[in-house]
């Protein structure tokens, strides 16, 4: 959809463990004189407390159980039971009412299955536009969440929380020390490196920061990209910017004319098409895991950031990401990547969730810019070194015959 005027509703996922301030910050986006108009629809166990006075109609749908609030902000409260999809539906018929939706999870939902609705529902993908998930974490209590063993094949859903996380609100740092924060934040960063973060107390961010994500915006994505390449010379004030990523890229079928539809696709086998994001990734040196904290955690879930220079073979990208497909499955939560394919005058963009993906061409390459390839993957139980030593084998090396 680049270049591509987009209609669409867009749509952000705000998610956090119980006690996290999710419903302070609904409070805020709901009360506040911000100027947007907001539809903010809350979980069945949502506790936003509106003021009778800041009502101004009251809505309740055919089944009795769900309802839609308008409030004197020009902002929406709707409350649904476990039909999301009708609830979305039943806003996309007030259209002019609002510009943007704001969705909560309940405190021990894992995001993924709301995060494909938006993916593979072909009704809700035409109308809605998934705009970005933000995770609120309490800063003085989240890692007991994190650090909670769970059976074998249980879910962690704070873990799980961050690691899907656009942006992540790191709320209550009032109840905790500079060294514990900075310790937390190199945690969250191991995990998903990838997320923006913001430290907050009483969840008071800017209501400009919570929306306008464009999480799954693969122009936004390939210029934020850009920008920092051209700062990274001079911004390394943090030294787990841009390391240790677990990210799996696949392409799926496609025309080679360079267009995207539109619309994200699941990946039963993966081919690397001009429609998919390319990844140079496979020098140790350029590879990095975080291993520097104070003290050290078993998180299963973190991520897994693999930079290479020069280009990459096609072919050899679609076998490797294929099978990296095939094999991790539902442990790849979310994955992003730039790569320089052999042959190819513009850069490939990707992303995807789980064995959902998308991808297309992006800017040319400039005549003096060096090709490199860059892929971030986020994921449960990845084998760093088999990923690593498989993108490193798809690099093009000096003799070898490229075939475009």
């Amino acid at each position: 959809m680049l270049g591509m005027l987009d209609d669409r509703i867009p749509v952000t996922i705000i998610t956090g463990f119980l006690g996290s301030g999710k419903t302070t910050l609904l409070n805020h986006i709901l009360t506040a004189n911000h100027g947007k108009r907001i539809a903010v629809i809350e979980n069945e166990f949502g506790e936003i407390d509106i003021d009778s006075e800041l009502v101004t109609a009251r809505d309740t749908l055919s089944d009795g159980e769900q309802q839609i609030m308008m409030l004197n902000n020009g902002c929406l409260c709707c409350t649904v039971r476990d039909d999301l999809v009708k609830m979305l539906g039943e806003l996309v018929q007030r259209r002019d009412q609002f510009d943007r939706i704001v969705v909560e999870t309940t405190g021990l939902a894992n995001p993924a299955p709301i995060i494909q609705t938006f993916i593979l529902d072909q009704d809700t993908s035409d109308k809605l536009n998934l705009d970005g998930v933000v995770t609120l974490v309490d800063s003085k209590h989240v890692e007991q969440h994190l650090d909670d063993k769970k059976a074998e094949g249980d879910v962690n859903e704070a873990l799980e929380q961050i690691a899907y996380a656009d942006r992540i609100i790191m709320n209550k740092t009032d109840l905790t020390s500079d060294s514990e924060l900075r310790q937390l934040e190199s945690r969250i960063r191991t995990i998903n490196d990838m997320a923006q973060i913001k430290r907050a107390t009483k969840a008071n961010v800017s209501t400009d920061w919570v929306l306008g994500v464009g999480g799954f915006d693969l122009k936004r994505y390939e210029e934020e990209a850009e920008a920092a390449r051209h700062s990274s010379h001079h911004d390394h004030s943090h030294d787990h910017h841009d390391h240790g990523h677990a990210h799996a890229t696949h392409s799926h079928d496609h025309s080679h004319d360079h267009s995207s539809d539109g619309h994200a696709h699941e990946a039963e086998h993966a081919h690397a098409h001009a429609e998919h994001s390319h990844d140079h990734s496979g020098h140790d040196h350029s590879s990095h895991d975080h291993h520097h904290h104070d003290h050290h955690h078993d998180d299963r879930i973190n991520s897994l950031s693999l930079l290479v220079d020069g280009d990459l073979h096609l072919e050899a990208v679609n076998l490797w990401m294929g099978t990296l497909i095939d094999f991790c499955k539902e442990d790849l939560f979310r994955y992003k990547g730039i790569l320089s394919i052999a042959g190819w005058e513009d850069k490939f963009i990707f992303q995807g969730v789980h064995m959902v993906f998308e991808g297309c061409a992006g800017k040319n390459w400039e005549p003096n810019e060096k090709r490199q390839s860059k892929m971030v993957f986020i994921g449960r139980d990845l084998n760093k070194e088999v990923i690593r030593e498989g993108f490193e084998k798809c690099r093009v090396k000096p003799g070898d015959r490229v075939v475009v």
